[in-house]
């Protein structure tokens, strides 16, 4: 807590944005005073994932460009030893896939939420879509192929 103000730091990839992400920054701005949220860089992403759809600059332009986040920093480390500290963070929130990962966070005096995704949409579900819809349209193209005419 700095001058009775709850500092809030919530991070994520947030590749292809989307409604699941609003909903974990609005929750964790209803916690905080001041929200600080973390977009994490592509080489961050691509230490444990493919690279994001949505290139990093873009991805942050996004985030920065809603009203609720205070402050918007890049993201290196999964570690947030660091970032807590020097930051003063009194909580943490991310999505419940990552359940588990951050209590360490807890030791530093940080209270960790992990924000239920549900059955909802996620990016990976988008991406799924996106890769059958598009396999789909090629199997109609060439199910549809005409026939070639002999001259």
């Amino acid at each position: 807590m700095f001058k009775d103000k709850t500092i809030v730091f919530t991070s994520g990839t947030f590749d292809m944005f989307h409604c699941n992400h609003l909903k974990m920054i609005n929750y964790a701005r209803s916690l905080a005073d001041i929200l600080i949220v973390g977009v994490s860089t592509d080489e961050l992403v691509m230490s444990y994932k493919q690279k994001p759809v949505i290139p990093f600059t873009e991805r942050i332009q996004i985030i920065e460009a809603l009203k609720t986040p205070d402050i918007v920093i890049p993201q290196h480390t999964l570690d947030h030893t660091e970032i807590v500290k020097k930051l003063n963070i009194d909580a943490f929130v991310v999505g419940d896939d990552w359940n588990g990962k951050y209590d360490y966070l807890k030791d530093l005096g940080v209270e960790v939420f992990y924000f239920p995704y549900g059955n909802g949409v996620s990016s990976t579900k988008i991406k799924k879509s996106i890769r059958e819809s598009y396999d789909n349209v090629l199997k109609s193209q060439q199910e549809s192929k005409p026939v070639e005419v002999k001259k």
